[in-house]
Order: C-alpha cells, then sequence, then structure tokens
C-alpha cells in the first residue's frame, strides 16, 4: 500500500507542476480529482504512512512574482472535491456528528474563474489579493478597481470597519466572444476559454489594459470579526445592501435532500446560464456552526464542493507521439480527428503512460471517447471496439527515447518509462533550463522556452550556468532578436542574482526536491556548502526530509558535474547563502506549539509569525511531538481530547503573552 500510496503522491505532484509552474497541464479536473481522493482515502486509512508534505495537504499556487505578495489574514483554503451522491452524504453525516444540533446548508453556483479575496476599511476598498498559494496572494489592486461590478466605495450604512468578501472574476459569455472576436481581428490568439482569459487578465501588469477586458466579479463569501449576522447567507444580503453584486442563484437548504434538488437543477439549468459553472458548492449556514467543525490541513470541514461530470465526444485516434520531459519521464500524447468538446476543438489528449495505452488496447483509426473535465487537457477513456478496422495496428509504447535513441528503462513499482541518458538528452538538458529560469525558481522572465530552444540549438549554452556567461553580441545574429529583447535577457539574467538561496535550490532541480522542500533545505543548513557536506543522517532530520528526498541529495552532491555547475553558479554571484533573519527572542526555542479555536490579541497569521519570531515552532496539527496547545474561543473538542490524550498542556492566549514576558 506505502508503494501506491507514493505512486499518488508522485504523479499529483508531477501534475501540480504542470499546473502551476510550467500552465501546462496534462490532465482534466476529473481525473487529478480522482486521483487526489484515492490518495486522501488511502492516507486515512493507513496513518502509518502520513507525510506533510503530500499533495493531499496542498493547497495549489497561482501566485506570479512580478506583483506584490501579501499575506491572506485568513487563508484561503481550498474545498474538497466530489463527483458522486455518497460523498455528499458522507459529507452530511461528519457535520451532523461533529454540531450534534440542527443546521441548515447554503447552496452556491461553483463559478468557473479566478478566486479574489477584496479587503474594505471604513467603506473603502483596501486592496484585492489572488489566492496564491493560501497563505499569500498578488496584490492585483488596481486592476479588480477596473471591474464596474466591484464597489470602490460602500453604499447604505451597517458595514464593519474592517472585513473581507470573497468571490470569482470571471468573463460572461458574451463578453468571451466579445474578446476572441476583437484578439482575433488584431491577429492575436484566441484565449481557450472564459476562465484562462479571466485568469490572464488579472495578471497584466497594465491596468488599462484590464479595463477593456469585460470582466464581472460575483462575491460569496464574508470574514470579519464584527459581521452583522451569524447566518452566512444572511450577511450575503447585507453585503448586497452595500453595493456587492452576490448571486441571486444563492439557496438555503434545510436538509440534504432540498441540497440534491439543488445539484440536479442546475446540473440541467447551467447550459442556460450567461456564465460558465462546473459545480455547486455546499456550506453550513451558521458561522458559530463554522467555527466549531474547523478546518482540515487543506479545506473547511463545513463545506464541499460537488462538481459536474466531464463533457465527452467520440472522434478517431490517427496517431501517438511520444513526448520527453525534464526528467526523462516519457508521455504518449493522442492525436486525434478535431471534435468540439467543452467549447473548445479538441485535436491531442493525454494518454499518460504504457499501462493507460495496454489497459484501452488502443489500435490506430479506433473511435475512442473523449473526456474534457474543466476544460483543461483531455483525456482518452475509452474505445469503441465494435467499430475497429481488422488491418488496424495496435499502438505499442516506444522501446527507445525519441530524442537521443536510448533504451529507455521503468523503476520497480513506477508507471512511467524514463531516458536514462539525463546529461546527455537534449530535451532533458532544455527543460532543466527551462524549470531553472520558472517563475518559482529564478524567474527569469524575458527568457521563455522558445528562446532556451534557440540558445541551445545555436550551441550558446550547454547548462544554467552558461546563462550567465552570455553577452547582448550573442544574442543579436539570433532570429527575432532585436536590440531591446537582447538587453532584457541580459538584464533579467544579471537581475536573477539576486533571486534567495532557497529559489536557487529548488531551481537545481534536485530529484524529489520540490520547493518546499528546498525551503526547507535551506533553512536548516544556511548556506550550500553545509548542505552539500551533510550526511544522510542529517538529511532525514530535517522537516518533512524522507529517506527518498535524502538520498537524492546525497547522490546530486556527490556528481563531479553538479558540483562544477555549482562552482560555476556560485562564481557567477548566486546567492548562495540563506538570509540571516533576527528572532525577537528566544523564549519558545525548541518548543512546538499548535494554535487552535478563535484568538482575541492575533489572527492565524500573526499567531504563527509570534511563535517562529521567538525561536518556536507554529505546528498545524497534534502529535506526540507538540508541546503546547494555544486554546482560543470555540476550539475543536476533538483537539482538546487529543492533547489530553496525550499529555499535551493546553494553554490560555494570556498565558502564552506571560510566556513571551509581554
Amino acid at each position: 500500500m506505502e508503494e501506491r500510496i507514493e505512486k499518488l503522491r508522485k504523479a499529483l505532484n508531477h501534475h501540480n507542476y504542470q499546473y502551476y509552474v510550467l500552465s501546462a497541464p496534462e490532465i482534466s479536473d476529473f481525473e487529478y480529482d480522482t486521483l487526489m481522493a484515492e490518495l486522501i482515502q488511502l492516507e486515512k486509512e493507513h496513518p502509518v504512512f502520513f507525510d506533510p508534505n503530500s499533495p493531499s495537504q496542498r493547497v495549489g499556487n497561482d501566485s506570479n512574482q512580478n506583483f506584490l505578495q501579501v499575506k491572506h489574514k485568513y487563508p484561503m483554503l481550498s474545498l474538497g472535491n466530489t463527483y458522486n451522491e455518497a460523498d455528499i452524504r458522507e459529507f452530511d453525516q461528519r457535520v451532523s456528528k461533529g454540531l450534534n444540533a440542527p443546521y441548515q446548508y447554503v447552496c452556491e453556483l461553483k463559478y468557473d474563474g479566478a478566486s479574489i479575496s477584496l479587503t474594505y476599511e471604513n467603506g473603502r476598498l483596501k486592496y484585492a489579493l489572488t489566492r496564491g498559494d493560501g497563505e499569500q496572494g498578488d496584490d492585483v489592486t488596481n486592476n479588480v478597481r477596473t471591474i464596474k461590478s466591484i464597489p470602490l466605495t460602500l453604499a447604505g450604512t451597517g458595514f464593519p470597519k474592517q472585513f473581507e468578501i470573497r468571490g470569482e472574476v470571471f468573463l460572461p459569455h458574451k463578453g468571451f466572444k466579445q474578446l476572441n472576436q476583437e484578439r482575433d481581428e488584431a491577429g492575436e490568439n484566441l484565449f481557450a476559454n472564459p476562465r484562462n482569459a479571466a485568469s490572464g487578465s488579472l495578471k497584466i501588469q497594465n491596468s488599462a489594459l484590464v479595463a477593456k477586458r469585460p470582466l464581472d466579479c460575483y462575491l460569496y463569501y464574508l470574514l470579519g470579526e464584527e459581521l452583522p449576522s451569524d447566518s452566512h447567507f444572511e450577511n450575503l444580503q447585507y453585503g448586497k445592501a452595500w453595493g456587492f453584486k452576490i448571486p441571486e442563484e444563492n439557496k438555503i437548504c434545510k436538509n440534504i435532500d432540498e441540497v440534491f434538488a439543488f445539484i440536479t437543477r442546475w446540473d440541467k439549468d447551467r447550459k442556460d446560464l450567461p456564465f460558465d459553472i462546473d459545480g455547486i458548492v455546499i456550506k453550513v449556514d451558521s458561522i458559530s456552526q463554522q467555527r466549531e467543525l474547523g478546518f482540515t490541513a487543506k479545506s473547511p470541514r463545513w463545506a464541499i464542493s460537488y462538481k459536474f461530470k466531464a463533457e465527452q465526444a467520440v472522434t478517431r485516434l490517427k496517431g501517438v507521439d511520444f513526448q520527453v520531459g525534464r526528467t526523462g519521464a516519457i508521455t504518449p500524447v493522442a492525436n486525434l480527428e478535431p471534435v468540439f468538446l467543452a467549447g473548445t476543438t479538441v485535436k491531442r489528449a493525454s494518454l499518460h503512460n504504457a499501462d493507460i495505452i495496454s489497459m484501452l488496447d488502443l489500435h490506430l483509426n479506433d473511435m475512442v471517447l473523449v473526456e474534457k473535465g474543466g476544460e483543461i487537457i483531455p483525456k482518452i477513456v475509452g474505445v469503441k471496439t465494435e467499430g475497429r478496422l481488422p488491418e488496424s495496428e495496435r499502438v505499442r509504447f516506444i522501446s527507445h527515447c525519441p530524442e537521443c535513441a536510448t533504451e529507455l528503462v521503468r523503476n520497480e513499482g513506477e508507471a512511467a518509462y524514463y531516458c536514462p541518458n539525463e546529461k546527455g538528452c537534449p530535451t532533458q538538458i532544455k527543460g532543466k533550463i527551462v524549470h531553472f529560469i520558472s517563475r518559482k525558481a529564478m524567474n527569469i522572465d524575458s527568457l521563455g522556452e522558445e528562446t532556451i530552444e534557440l540558445l541551445y540549438s545555436n550551441q550558446l549554452i550547454k547548462n544554467v550556468a552558461d546563462l550567465y556567461g552570455l553577452i547582448k553580441e550573442q544574442l543579436l545574429p539570433l532570429e527575432r532578436m532585436a536590440d531591446k529583447s537582447a538587453s532584457n535577457i541580459i538584464n533579467s539574467i544579471q537581475q536573477s542574482k539576486s533571486v534567495p538561496f532557497e529559489r536557487l535550490l529548488f531551481g537545481l532541480g534536485i530529484r524529489h526536491v520540490g520547493a518546499t522542500m528546498a525551503k526547507n533545505l535551506a533553512k536548516a543548513f544556511g548556506n550550500m556548502e553545509a548542505l552539500g557536506r551533510a550526511t544522510y543522517e542529517e538529511l532525514i532530520q530535517v522537516e518533512e526530509i524522507g529517506d527518498k528526498i535524502a538520498s537524492s541529495v546525497l547522490t546530486y552532491f556527490s556528481d563531479t558535474e553538479s558540483i562544477n555547475l555549482l562552482t560555476k553558479l556560485k562564481h557567477h554571484g548566486l546567492q548562495f547563502e540563506m538570509e540571516k533573519q533576527e528572532l525577537l527572542s528566544t523564549k519558545l526555542a525548541g518548543l512546538s506549539i499548535i494554535a487552535s479555536g478563535k484568538l482575541q490579541h492575533f489572527s492565524r497569521e500573526e499567531i504563527k509569525s509570534v511563535i517562529e519570531a521567538n525561536g518556536g515552532k507554529a505546528v498545524s496539527s497534534i502529535s506526540k511531538l507538540t508541546d503546547y496547545l494555544l486554546a482560543g474561543e470555540n476550539i475543536g473538542p476533538n483537539k482538546l481530547k487529543k492533547a489530553t490524550d496525550l499529555g499535551i498542556p493546553v494553554i490560555t492566549e494570556e498565558e502564552f503573552i506571560k510566556m513571551l514576558g509581554s
């Protein structure tokens, strides 16, 4: 079972990277959520394999480093997703058991756009943030001010002095059609769907251009210390009076049967809406009951989203291409006769791996069933064998790399075939460089995949260190390279030398070392030299670092070519050391503290910062390693019981402040 859990984690981490870092998703929402649901269930059934770095504990990231990053006062967590009635009934049973009191739900449409958080002070818009990684988001206030349905100054009276309201920025069908028509007339690439257009519009640097986009926004969630009502539904009605665009479709549901009636209605009627939705959101109405139910590390226990089934179409399989990824993994991609599906024309679909091809028993010219959940990358989910031609050739997985002709290998327990020629396969080499310049790593935004291809094919670069030896005169003779473009590239490369150590570490592409692991390693060892000297025993003592990552780090730093690369990067002046952060005190040194419930003097983020600034470790779950449970108002009884069972001291906010001496 451990093998299956690790396989799922690896697959989900890969797809997170494709979606959030490369903006090149490979699978549909439905398949991603199916994999995630299986992982969550297996981790629940086998808690011995718990890993705090599992993708099940993670909230996705949409941050753009060109915008100022601002911490959310209240984390923007994602909702648990389901596609079936049984999961909704189980959710209802958990709510009933957790509350042991009467309750009701609010059902809302799940808008397919870009999440936004708006903060108001004294009736005026202060700032607007994207969801980002859930803990902090991009400050897109200037862009949001251009959306006419969002009030800059509130109407009426009675609103809190400070509060937050969240919603979804989207493009109505009419506006999307208009926008694509204008782009077509201007000779620009068309947007694939309204969601991509809305999300992309929020990230435009020039707000004057954003103002030309026909964006709209529905608001659906109020947060604050002085909300007018304990009812979520009533708070939204107050919001409507203050000038917010609140959805008319929201409905109070007294029981789970009314919830299913709401789902059934909108699964049918959604095609008549002037905008896209991809499901229904179900929330417990009472704010106090929401607090009582609390949160998991990833999502609220008082809400869930039901996602509609993906649309399907039938078309013919023309052929299969095999692509090589940065890590050497080989991905088969189906070439299809064009078919219109979920608002776009589909010509290609993912086949994932050799096992999927074998399971489908694919033959060339087969009529295949294609599914496209969430309007991302479609996949083949079935074959209509009754239409198969007798002479049709079976699709077979390749045996050698299509780029360098090296024989492929398949590691035990893994689904993917790999090209082992890591240092000689051109596609892998270029893929590592593209990873290095990506937004989450070195953020060299003037470079892109096409430019890397151009630099590599002209033998100007063979590895990431070569980027820092480039001069403008080498770039000017390249195809489509103007003087300004060349200058921008050189400047961006030079500016990346100030990127923090932990992001450089992530950019190196050490196997299994993601962005979070890179931060943990950087924090633990402080600099590249100390990390390179670290032993296996020292590595596994680092938070969330296990055998696989520790072994991978040791392998990287024992490789001669890796050491030579690091020597060159250090010579070019990149950051090989963590920035020093002074502590306010060491009064909490060595202590692991979890805070739960509503605190009087600290927000959720503030208490974490205070604990860490005084030398402690802010943890999100109770274990035998926890030293204190800081209990606020409305703390969940389960946490108190677990702390008592484990013998963990429970302290009040006042006692915590006394520990700090202030």
